[in-house]
Order: structure tokens, then C-alpha cells, then sequence
């Protein structure tokens, strides 16, 4: 595990914290560009976990 791949995990997190915080004010753009953002940056965290 190194630190680049906690790092993008991290931001993942953070991010999935806007898609809920996009759905609750009705920013239907904001929680799906959260949401894209969340994915890859998981997504990317995983593919670095060595």
C-alpha cells in the first residue's frame, strides 16, 4: 500500500461525502460529477494498492 494509493482513496471518500451532499440540496450535476470523480479516484486507488 503505498501513500499515492491511501491519497486516492481518501479523495474517493471525500467525494462520495459530495454525492450526499448533492442529492439532500437537489444538485442532480453536482452529485453526478461527485459521484464520476468518486469512482475513478477509487478506482485508481486500487489499481496503486501494490
Amino acid at each position: 500500500m503505498t501513500l499515492a494509493s491511501v491519497g486516492m482513496i481518501f479523495v474517493g471518500l471525500f467525494l462520495i461525502g459530495g454525492v450526499i451532499s448533492g442529492v439532500r440540496q437537489g444538485i442532480k450535476a453536482l452529485a453526478v460529477l461527485s459521484g464520476v470523480g468518486a469512482v475513478l479516484a477509487i478506482t485508481a486507488g486500487v489499481l496503486w494498492w501494490e
